[in-house]
């Protein structure tokens, strides 16, 4: 297969260390975004209330 290297046992190779580095880096960024919990805005505007009909 042309164009596609070998890692020799014990080292790894460049494409496998940047598939990583990505994985890592994702989890980090689903763990930031789960911890960041809900915006609370400044002003606080009501609920509009529901209308009741008979």
């Amino acid at each position: 297969m042309l164009g596609r290297t070998v890692a020799r046992q014990g080292h790894f190779s460049a494409r496998c260390v940047r598939g990583f580095g990505a994985a890592v880096i994702a989890v980090a960024a689903l763990i930031a975004a789960a911890n960041a919990g809900p915006v609370v805005s400044a002003d606080p505007v009501p609920a509009p209330q529901a209308v009741q009909s008979r």
